[in-house]
């Protein structure tokens, strides 16, 4: 990024727009997916039909030219998940030597994993049990892996406490400080249900019976076809049970599971089932490749690029709600003073209840305008886009709107049906920015 920003600094403009950042930042990770992906399938599957044939499954997924292609923490843990996996092969097939450098690496990936992700020991957990034999028998090896774990997590340790604490200005000062242990943050954060319930809790078998499927479609009719129990099987199967013991589920969680599966499975023998294999395959991967990688919550980076082009003090707005959204990256602002709130997946009414608290109140001169950034697939806000609800006007104004918007966690399946979910997330797709404000001269509220 310091050469791209070097760049734009010679043509004469004093800052990088936001949106040709973000744009690099995505051509930096399909670069690394496509040489890190692949080298890494490369080196755990040997025989070199096998070996073309598990390639052609991963790129051909719309996972790897969607997902992997953003820069999703769940997107570099597959990087990191699919380079253990490599590094514990390699030293488990040195039968006579310690691999200390394997060792290493193995131990720098697995602090970086486990700091990026929590849910990264999970995929390793099978193939941690194949490798303790070995590394009880060769202590160096050992001694290596933990030296530079132990290095890698005491420096990202370093890194994100002064990242979350701005007066840490030195190092003596960090010292000092209470450390910001991440995992341990994330891990007392995703045992809380009240904290989850804020993102959607699932059931015990969520992630087999919409997950898995989403994620992989016909490919899951490839599990009758696996080559043989490996590392990598083991390990998104592992994975998948594990994390099915989280009441939060969401697809992305299981995005290393999908090379790991697609790489150890065979094409059907019989040719007219492979024939209708691939065509099914590949309609597949188109569709849900223009679904995900287009519309389903397509419009936030959209929405906050034009909020970050706006003139916000001729807008009249200087905070903005985000509701059943993704999370917004505030860098996509520029830089201009915006405050931001992630309302996530709140309900309504307590919703509702944050805006107005937030735009004041007219009698003692705190009545202002903020923004709200919401589906326009969320029928809660009809009554509020009119003329007010109860004793408490509000005035909403659709001051930005996109129809590339489709928020696939708002189907509701068991309360509105089948038909009434589509008519509603589908044929009301979109994203609004609403401006809010109160009706002072028309109320004493």
């Amino acid at each position: 990024m310091g050469i791209y920003i070097w760049i734009w600094t010679e043509t004469g403009r004093e800052a990088v727009a936001p949106l040709l950042v973000y744009y690099a930042l995505r051509l930096l990770m399909f670069i690394l997916s496509f040489v890190l992906e692949d080298w890494a399938i490369h080196d755990l599957v040997r025989p070199p039909r096998e070996r073309r044939v598990a390639l052609l499954l991963v790129a051909s997924s719309y996972v790897t030219w969607t997902y992997q292609t953003h820069t999703f923490s769940n997107s570099i843990e597959t990087l990191v998940v699919l380079w253990s996996l490599v590094m514990i092969q390699r030293i488990l097939d040195n039968k006579t030597r310690s691999s200390l450098l394997s060792s290493a690496v193995l131990g720098t990936l697995v602090a970086f994993g486990t700091f990026n992700r929590i849910t990264f020991p999970a995929f390793l957990l099978p193939s941690g049990v194949f490798l303790l034999p070995h590394v009880s028998r060769k202590p160096l090896s050992l001694l290596s892996l933990c030296s530079a774990g132990f290095i890698t997590s005491l420096l990202a340790i370093v890194v994100d406490t002064a990242f979350y604490d701005a007066s840490a200005d030195s190092l003596s000062h960090l010292l000092r400080t209470r450390p910001v242990i991440t995992p341990l943050n994330s891990l007392f954060y995703n045992t809380s249900t009240s904290n989850l319930s804020l993102h959607g809790l699932h059931p015990p078998y969520h992630h087999f019976v919409a997950s898995l499927p989403l994620l992989l479609g016909p490919a899951l009719f490839l599990l009758w076809y696996i080559r043989k129990l490996t590392l990598a099987i083991l390990s998104a199967l592992s994975a998948t049970l594990l994390l099915s013991l989280i009441p939060h589920q969401e697809p992305r969680f299981l995005l290393p599971a999908v090379p790991l599966i697609l790489s150890s499975v065979r094409l059907p023998h019989s040719r007219g089932l492979r024939r209708f294999w691939l065509a099914t395959w590949i309609l597949f991967n188109l569709g849900l490749g223009i679904l995900m990688g287009v519309y389903h919550q397509g419009g936030v980076i959209r929405a906050q690029s034009w909020l970050g082009q706006q003139n916000l003090h001729d807008l009249g707005v200087n905070e903005v709600f985000w509701w059943r959204t993704y999370s917004p990256s505030v860098w996509l602002l520029g830089g201009k003073e915006v405050v931001t709130t992630d309302l996530m997946g709140m309900k309504a009414d307590l919703m509702i209840k944050r805006v107005l608290d937030a735009t004041g109140k007219c009698g003692d001169g705190t009545s202002k305008s903020v923004g709200l950034v919401a589906p326009f697939s969320s029928i809660e806000l009809d009554g509020w886009t009119g003329h007010g609800h109860g004793s408490e006007h509000l005035l909403f104004e659709q001051v930005w709107k996109t129809t590339k918007h489709l928020n696939l966690d708002d189907m509701d399946f068991e309360e509105d049906g089948i038909r009434g979910t589509l008519v509603r997330v589908v044929g009301r797709r979109g994203l609004v920015i609403w401006k809010i404000s109160r009706p002072c001269g028309d109320s004493k509220s």
